[in-house]
């Protein structure tokens, strides 16, 4: 497994699949699903290619998530070889994309082929979303994949998205949600003028001083169980006009929350607006949302997670909902369990981006313990193993008594 895992890895990286080019990546994947059965359907929205693959028509549906495509390199010359040229130093792997998140494609693939060999009736159904469209700006991707599915009702009962998700040891971390993410562009509306005629003027970075302090010092919520207590943050802020003696007219800020599910979107922006009301200045506000935040609670996805992770690692993982989005967000919509699980995040869009070789058996094999955990009926083959043993125990104390 652990050849085959690591020549896909490297047949995936070879390829320059910057996005929202997938540079042929799921024509690969493909070729390895169709030989185990599965419905294909190559969905294409705008410049972004999708790939939805299933195999099974019934519940439960267990399915892989994930991106083929990558950031940009970076400086060529400062990696140390070339970042599409799948490289082996020191029992590492590197490449574009070897952490986020080839290897994961790769070892899905792998690990289902290993489950369909062993278990070629298994119970439910096996299906991939696979996009080239999750580094950029995600809206002809999985949202709009997911779009598709819900609008002609195929909901899904598990999801695993193959994110980086562990810090010191594949095994270390799972995340079982996101936060959200919320931005505000706000425009503080004043008046220009002479700096030397304040009178004449009304400065608007001195109207907004004491509504950002109170926006900074507001507590939005204390988190809960799963999330850290929600932030607010100004991610950029201009004024002025770059002259010393003009007094500027508007003062545009940008800040983003990153929000747990202690609080909903329209709460934090009731707030806000409460409290720019107060200060009592002219203003506008432009919203977006990227994504609202999801969890899932421990149930029968971490817990199969977690038993196949120990089973392979013999590592304990903790459940987290750090980061940044994902696509799982996305999915949430269409699946009451989603969790991410993937190789250690160390390097991930960095120069010299790179995974352990080792590390890759055994994530493959930790993907096929999770879809044993969750579509093999193993009371029903208990059941069956304890039934043929009571069978042939009568059968002896039959022909025993008959000495």
């Amino acid at each position: 497994m652990s050849n085959d895992t690591l020549a896909l890895a490297q047949q995936l990286i070879s390829l320059r699949s910057l996005t929202p080019s997938d540079s042929g990546c799921q024509e690969i994947l493909i070729s390895h699903l169709e030989k185990l059965g599965f419905h294909i359907e190559s969905m294409r929205f705008g410049d972004v290619d999708n790939l939805w693959a299933r195999r099974g028509n019934t519940a439960p549906v267990l399915c892989f998530a994930g991106h083929t495509d990558v950031v940009p390199t970076g400086p060529l010359e400062q990696w140390d070889s070339d970042p599409f040229t799948p490289t082996i130093r020191d029992g590492r792997l590197y490449g574009r994309g070897a952490a986020d998140m080839k290897s994961s494609l790769a070892a899905f693939i792998t690990a289902i082929e290993a489950f369909v060999a062993q278990h070629a009736n298994h119970q439910g159904s096996i299906a991939l979303l696979i996009t080239s469209d999750e580094e950029g700006i995600a809206i002809d991707g999985t949202v709009k994949v997911v779009e598709t599915l819900k609008a002609r009702g195929e909901l899904l009962d598990y999801c695993i998205v193959g994110e980086p998700t562990c810090t010191d040891k594949l095994g270390d971390t799972i995340k079982n949600g996101r936060r959200g993410s919320l931005s505000g562009h706000l425009t503080i509306k004043g008046i220009q003028g002479h700096i030397a005629y304040p009178h004449l003027a009304k400065n608007p970075i001195h109207l907004a001083a004491p509504a950002i302090a109170e926006l900074a010092q507001t507590e939005w919520d204390q988190g809960n169980e799963y999330f850290p207590p929600t932030t607010w943050h100004i991610s950029n802020i201009n004024g002025g006009t770059g002259a010393t003696n003009v007094i500027p007219g508007t003062l545009n800020l940008l800040f983003n929350f990153r929000f747990s599910t202690a609080s909903t979107v329209e709460s934090l922006q009731t707030r806000v607006h409460e409290i720019l009301g107060r200060h009592g200045f002219d203003y506008e506000l432009a919203w977006e949302l990227s994504g609202k935040p999801f969890l899932t609670p421990k149930a029968e996805l971490a817990d199969a997670m977690h038993d196949a992770i120990f089973k392979v690692t013999a590592i304990e993982p903790q459940l987290s909902t750090s980061g940044g989005t994902s696509d799982g967000r996305f999915i949430a919509d269409i699946c009451a369990q989603v969790i991410e699980f993937g190789p250690r995040n160390a390097t991930i869009h960095k120069l010299n981006e790179h995974v352990e070789v080792a590390d890759l058996e055994q994530l493959s094999k930790i993907y096929q313990l999770a879809l044993e955990n969750l579509l093999i009926d193993k009371t029903a083959a208990t059941a069956t193993t304890t039934d043929t043993g009571s069978f042939l125990d009568a059968i002896k104390k039959f022909f025993l008594g008959k000495q």
